[in-house]
């Protein structure tokens, strides 16, 4: 059985931005709840409980209780804006989800015995997770709050697909019914790429060898300074 996530909501009148901005100066997040066939209504959240709840995983995945004045409403959460470097929720949507009604939903896939599997305990090997969460259709009342994917008996060389999830009953994934293509890869274990050759590695991570070096011009041999003409000798007396 599913556990309850009871979240308490306030009715809203103020609208508009300055309202949503007075909203938030006073701790407040303002929200929206919409679906079922019936009109929306404005809400407002104390920031620090949203942002509690939001930490969890079953926030964004479970079917939510909303305590609105004394009364409860079941949600699923549809979107949720934050600041773009504080920590803090901007605003919300929610809708409104009726036990006869199926819905979609993105839930997260859980892991589970991978170490335990024969390609687990294989040195070497990586076991990658392509897929970490699936969209499925069910009835609320059918809802997990997360998918388990045993892989307890994976391989080296095996691939689990979507089609190879064991899921719970009522739930299935819409994408199968649309043809092979759409069975996705969700795990993979494979060998790790095997190393080079040493040899082929080291001539590659070698640096190139410098180019010989041109042996130095030789210079030219100096000029030698012309003699000077020695002086001439005076002609003798007569």
């Amino acid at each position: 059985m599913a556990t309850r996530h009871e979240i308490p909501a306030e009715p809203r009148t103020d609208e508009g931005k300055g309202a949503s901005r007075r909203l938030r100066r006073s701790g407040k997040v303002p929200a929206i709840l919409y679906g079922a066939k019936e009109a929306p209504v404005s809400l407002q959240f104390h920031h620090n409980t949203v942002l509690l709840a939001s930490h969890n995983e079953w926030f964004y995945s479970a079917i939510l209780d909303l305590n609105i004045g004394g009364g409860t409403q079941k949600v699923l959460l549809r979107d949720m804006q934050r600041h773009p470097f504080k920590p803090q929720i901007l605003h919300l949507d929610f809708q409104r989800v009726s036990e006869n009604e199926a819905i979609r939903v993105r839930v997260p896939l859980h892991f589970v015995n991978q170490q335990a599997s024969p390609a687990g305990k294989t040195a070497g090997v990586v076991i990658t997770h392509e897929l970490n969460e699936v969209t499925i259709s069910c009835l609320p009342r059918d809802l997990p709050e997360f998918i388990e994917v045993d892989l307890a008996q994976l391989k080296i060389g095996d691939i689990v697909h979507l089609s190879d999830i064991k899921l719970p009953a009522g739930v299935v994934i819409p994408e199968l019914r649309l043809g092979k293509e759409h069975d996705l890869a969700v795990a993979i274990a494979k060998m790790a790429r095997a190393e080079e050759e040493p040899a082929a590695a080291a001539a590659e991570a070698a640096p190139a060898a410098p180019a010989a070096k041109a042996a130095p011009a030789k210079a030219a041999p100096a000029k030698a300074a012309p003699a000077k003409a020695a002086p001439a000798k005076a002609a003798p007396k007569k």
